[in-house]
């Protein structure tokens, strides 16, 4: 199967989840990324089910909107049963590395208000240890340079994510080369350095659920102690 293939599977999976484990008119948080991209495609087909959705980013909220689906601020929201998202690097703990696209902050802020937080990807995101793939760190572009010094004093090379300004109006420095051996620890120091927004570790909150696909399958983890949405 091509990356693609696991992707569309992987999506189509996540849609049986939401549609078993919710009930009419929820509203569910959407992540953003390729795999999240496929997810919202597969959502259309039950939209009829839900009231809308939270997303995080302005690159889903469109693609939400293509197909119909109601995008409301998460101000207006008291409760996401369900928040289905992407991983750049996923751990058995089921803690992740997220950030590629530069949406860390709003999914982090998603994730902290969902029941139960959906991890989607393809096996190639599961690693024994985080940390191959840079760490995002979105900054106040004014901190850039005195973050990029913190982050070289914790092991870390920092570059600037060139062009690219998220959607919060802020810089991502990609930092090459950290051990994450404690990932809650790491992600509790990075994010205070003045000057950082957060970073890309999920550890604090990681997923509840992951469903991996394989060309075996959609495989189904479950961090220990979580329980399903409804």
């Amino acid at each position: 199967m091509t990356q693609d293939q696991l992707k569309q599977a992987v999506a189509r999976a996540a849609r049986d989840y939401v549609a078993a484990n919710i009930g009419e008119g929820a509203i569910i948080g959407v992540g953003t990324g390729s795999t999240a991209n496929f997810f919202i495609d597969e959502l259309a087909a039950i939209k009829d089910r839900i009231a809308g959705a939270v997303a995080s980013s302005d690159a889903s909220k469109r693609r939400l909107e293509a197909h119909g689906i109601k995008v409301l601020d998460l101000n207006e929201v008291s409760e996401l049963p369900i928040y289905v998202d992407g991983a750049d690097e996923i751990d058995a703990e089921l803690m992740m590395v997220k950030g590629g696209g530069g949406a860390l902050t709003r999914e982090k802020i998603v994730a902290a208000v969902a029941r139960t937080f959906v991890c989607v990807c393809d096996q190639s995101k599961l690693v024994a240890t985080l940390g191959k793939f840079p760490l995002p760190v979105e900054v106040i572009p004014m901190a850039r340079a005195h973050v990029a010094r913190e982050l070289a004093g914790l092991g870390g090379q920092a570059k600037l994510r060139q062009g690219f300004v998220s959607d919060n109006g802020n810089q991502i420095l990609d930092v090459h080369g950290l051990t994450i051996a404690d990932p809650v620890r790491l992600e509790t120091r990075i994010n205070q350095i003045p000057g950082v927004v957060t970073n890309g570790l999920f550890a604090l909150r990681g997923a509840d659920l992951l469903l991996l696909a394989t060309p075996a399958g959609v495989k189904t983890l479950r961090r220990a102690g979580a329980t399903n949405p409804s």
